[in-house]
């Protein structure tokens, strides 16, 4: 009877101490829920749940709630908890490190293009990077992967697609052209070298594409990559100098140059070569890869006195403007940051945004503007246009009605085009993304 009794009182205490775990592991649940929601609703409420290109959506029939994506991703509450399981909340934030993605111990993760609404236009590649033109390959931001770690990964890989499929033409001067230095554009002329293959690098503006044309304290690389002919590159708050130096010398170290400020007007396909039409000079190659930044050209504003000499479309030394009446154009991240840098040299600095408040910033530059707006160092004008520029002032439509404001510098963040025209003109199909999968896990 004892042994019974001791034995029963072994067993309730063992189901106490399982209730209250359990009891203490709801209330965790539910608090993390709650805390979820909220944050939710408040992405909805700003706009951030909207994902604007690369992001991650969940598959809740396998997501098992074990938060490793969340741990894992390195911008913060892209992702959370709801009643046990992962959700996406501030989609826009998304930068596609796709950490969350080989983090998922159940594979419940897809990284996603374009939602269900809104699509985004993108050349039509193989899973070998290969367009519809063989032998025509294209990696990168063009093909949606605008992260650096992930466009060199990419770079990497297509010209390692591209030596296994390569045919030698008698016509042919090169294996291939590479078009575009950016971070995919270097990483491909670094597996060429490796490769033994005769190539040429061309970029139309400096050596970084469009990591150049950062604000030189932007930081533009937060994780670890793997460069060919170089190995693991860990460096974290990199900024661009940095890192532009460190691809400067490494494709020194190997010989490797590369033609700037050469622009490609044409490429065609003549039988079993490729033509290539620069503002230079003519090549002839067995492949081409097109390794150039989505935006093309700037965006324009497409009012009077834009083509003043002090109308920018980007920022290259902040530190040489000083106590100017400065106007940054725009919402988005190179926007806040550029007219921080400009705030922090003692300009006065207004920014113009045609929205009633910015939806998509990076939570770290969302939440130095507004200590910005706070203590008055930027004028910010929400719901505004501008209407026409002038040498000493601008004028802007604000909730529609006139306003005019002192200037002596305009810089527009207003985005890019993509080379449809270029894209068309060489035969590349282009397809609308509609939520479609970029990276997903094989069966």
């Amino acid at each position: 009877m004892e042994v019974i009794l001791e034995n029963t009182a072994a067993y309730f205490l063992i189901l106490i101490i399982i209730g209250l775990i359990f009891y203490f592991y709801s209330r965790r649940n539910s608090r993390m829920s709650a805390n979820t929601q909220e944050k939710l609703s408040k992405a909805v409420e700003l706009g951030f749940h909207e994902p604007v290109s690369l992001h991650p959506v969940v598959n809740h029939e396998i997501c098992i709630g074990s938060g490793a994506c969340i741990k894992a991703c390195p911008e913060k509450d892209i992702l959370g908890l709801i009643n046990g399981q992962a959700h996406t909340v501030n989609a826009s934030r998304c930068v596609g490190h796709g950490a969350c993605f080989h983090a998922c111990p159940v594979q419940a993760i897809t990284l996603c293009i374009g939602t269900e609404k809104r699509g985004v236009e993108l050349p039509h590649v193989s899973p070998e990077f290969e367009s519809n033109i063989p032998g025509l390959y294209i990696a990168g931001e063009l093909g949606g992967m605008g992260l650096i770690k992930n466009a060199v990964e990419q770079g990497k890989q297509a010209i390692g697609y591209l030596t296994k499929k390569l045919k030698r033409s008698p016509n042919a001067e090169y294996d291939v052209v590479i078009v575009g230095a950016g971070p995919a554009g270097i990483s491909a002329s670094l597996s060429a070298a490796k490769q033994n293959l005769k190539f040429l690098t061309i970029e139309q503006d400096s050596l970084g594409g469009t990591v150049f044309s950062f604000p030189r304290a932007k930081i533009v690389m937060t994780s670890p990559m793997d460069l060919p002919l170089y190995g693991k590159i860990k460096l974290s708050e990199t900024n661009k100098s940095q890192l532009l130096n460190l691809w400067m010398d490494v494709l020194s170290k190997n010989n490797i140059a590369i033609n700037e400020q050469e622009k490609v007007e044409s490429i065609e396909k003549i039988g079993d070569y490729f033509f290539i039409k620069t503002n230079k000079e003519n090549y002839t190659s067995n492949a081409v890869l097109l390794s150039i930044g989505r935006r093309g050209s700037p965006r324009k504003l497409g009012v009077p006195g834009e083509n003043k000499e002090k109308v920018a479309y980007r920022l290259l030394e902040p530190e040489l403007i000083k106590n100017q009446n400065v106007l940054v154009v725009g919402g988005g991240d190179s926007a806040i940051e550029s007219a921080m840098l400009l705030a922090d040299e003692g300009n006065k600095v207004s920014i113009s945004y045609r929205s009633e408040g910015f939806a998509r910033l990076k939570p770290k530059n969302l939440e130095r503007i507004n200590e910005a707006l706070s203590s008055e160092r930027i004028n910010v004008l929400f719901n505004s246009n501008v209407k026409e520029i002038f040498d000493d002032r601008v004028e802007l439509l604000v909730n529609k009605e006139l306003h005019s404001i002192p200037n002596d510098l305009v810089f527009v963040f207003a985005g890019g085009e993509l080379p449809t025209n270029f894209l068309q003109k060489t035969g590349i199909a282009i397809t609308k993304k509609f939520g479609d999968a970029i990276l997903k896990h094989k069966p």
